[in-house]
């Protein structure tokens, strides 16, 4: 069966906000990732809002809630096990009603391989798209650097079901080399949007594809 191609990111209607997925499978770094890509947008004068869709790990709405308190930005949560599509479409209503912009929504980490799982991903999207036309805007696949090819199948499974549109690479503060994108962005056409190199919100860069290339042939 051939891999669906990755999506390009997509424009919301004007005066509407953008929509933003963060995916992935657990211990990538999602809930930091989320932080660092709301002070990214913080600094270019937007008002992110945060829906904390993922009710399977306890912690997770603690932690995403800390974020934002630090940061200074709004959340949307619910009760541990809530239906994630509920969340996301009351944050939506929440950002319309306080133009509020963008909506990042943190998921849960999800095996690749888990249908059910997958099925319910989709289930949001739709949900998005129904109370904010083209939602998901984007789909952000976060990647650790130090993932080998486990990778690559990580990234056709949520491209498949989500339609991811980039990347967010992990991790790379470490001895991680991140080759594994190269065959990502092969094969799925999937761009690398950021880098994660560090603990702290301003940890997340553009990506620079000759600085990255450089980094694989060092010694």
């Amino acid at each position: 069966m051939a891999t669906r191609p990755a999506s390009a990111p997509k424009q919301p209607p004007p005066g509407q906000p953008e929509v933003i997925f963060v995916v992935g499978v657990n211990g990538v770094g999602k809930t930091t990732t989320i932080a660092k890509l709301s002070h990214y947008y913080l600094q270019q004068n937007r008002r992110p809002l945060l829906a904390a869709a993922d009710t399977f790990r306890a912690a997770a709405n603690e932690q995403l809630e800390i974020w934002a308190d630090r940061l200074g930005v709004e959340i949307v949560m619910q009760h541990p096990g809530a239906d994630p599509a509920a969340i996301i479409f009351d944050a939506l209503a929440a950002a319309k009603k306080r133009h509020e912009d963008p909506v990042i929504v943190d998921t849960a980490g999800r095996l690749h391989t888990k249908y059910n799982l997958m099925a319910e991903l989709e289930k949001m999207c739709r949900i998005a798209g129904r109370e904010v036309p083209g939602a998901p805007h984007q789909v952000l696949l976060i990647l650790d650097a130090t993932t080998g090819q486990n990778g690559l199948q990580q990234a056709r499974q949520f491209t498949e079901h989500a339609g991811t549109t980039g990347i967010i690479l992990t991790k790379l503060d470490g001895t991680a080399k991140g080759g594994v994108v190269v065959a990502i962005v092969r094969e799925l056409g999937l761009p690398i949007q950021f880098v994660g190199i560090g603990e702290t919100v301003e940890d997340l860069l553009p990506f620079n594809p000759r600085e990255f290339v450089e980094s694989l042939f060092e010694t």
